[in-house]
């Protein structure tokens, strides 16, 4: 029996979609939705895909669903050291390098350091040293309170800005992994030597991060890039997070 039909509800109800508003997306009845959710009609190959790219379901997922309606996955998953994705890792590299002397670091969808450039290093000092082993993931490096954060000077502010986008991320994905992560974030506690105070006014466009280094503190906002069309799944989680001087005194320590 295809288990399609009621994940297809849960992603609707995930992103919100009333029954009828995803009828009218995909251009089918709601009638025949409303037999697909319940399981009353067992939707074709074309259809599965149909519906969840209009529900902007990863392609981990959407193989997830072919599978529970009883077809193959067309998603391939490789890694990263694929020869099939070598036109892609080194595209990721020229990203990275060329974003010096700014941070950028690639992470796949647990938050696992993938690649990182030169201007990285010089931020990642740490107490635990065994928090930079592979597999390194930046958010636990990030808030662990004998990683980076006891120099983070905003460290209230940026804590919460990252859970509540690790939050975001869960409720648009459901994974496990992250709901893990998110829960041992949340336990962390804030190093002493953290300050509460706040940043300047930002029109809540961007949260910084400040950090407190030996030339004083560099304040940064990020930005995220993402493939914009890939058919692999191990693509399709790939992101590139650059990391830009919030203010000239930042750019210029990082130009010195």
């Amino acid at each position: 029996m295809s288990t399609a039909g009621p994940l297809l509800r849960e992603w609707r109800q995930r992103r919100r979609l009333s029954q009828l508003d995803l009828a009218l997306e995909a251009e089918i009845s709601a009638r025949h939705l409303s037999f697909v959710e319940t399981g009353r009609s067992i939707p074709s190959r074309d259809m599965v895909l149909h519906l969840a790219e209009r529900l902007e379901i990863p392609l981990r997922e959407r193989n997830a669903l072919l599978i529970a309606a009883g077809y193959a996955p067309v998603y391939p998953e490789r890694k990263l050291d694929d020869p099939a994705l070598d036109a892609a890792r080194k595209a990721v590299d020229l990203v990275l390098a060329g974003h010096e002397p700014y941070p950028a670091i690639a992470v796949d969808r647990h938050w696992t350091l993938v690649a990182a450039n030169r201007a990285v290093g010089q931020f990642l000092t740490v107490d635990d040293e065994s928090l930079l082993q592979p597999p390194l993931n930046v958010l636990r490096v990030s808030l662990h309170p004998r990683g980076v954060a006891p120099r983070i000077a905003n460290f209230a502010e940026w804590r919460a800005h990252v859970l509540e986008r690790l939050r975001r991320q869960i409720d648009a994905s459901g994974d496990p992994v992250l709901i893990a992560l998110h829960e041992e974030l949340r336990a962390y506690p804030a190093p002493a030597e953290s300050s509460t105070r706040s940043l300047r006014d930002y029109n809540g466009v961007v949260v910084p991060i400040e950090l407190i280094t030996d030339h004083g503190i560099c304040a940064f906002f990020s930005t995220t890039t993402i493939f914009g069309t890939p058919v692999d799944v191990t693509l399709s989680e790939l992101a590139v997070e650059a990391f830009f001087p919030a203010d000239e005194k930042t750019a210029q320590m990082l130009r010195m």
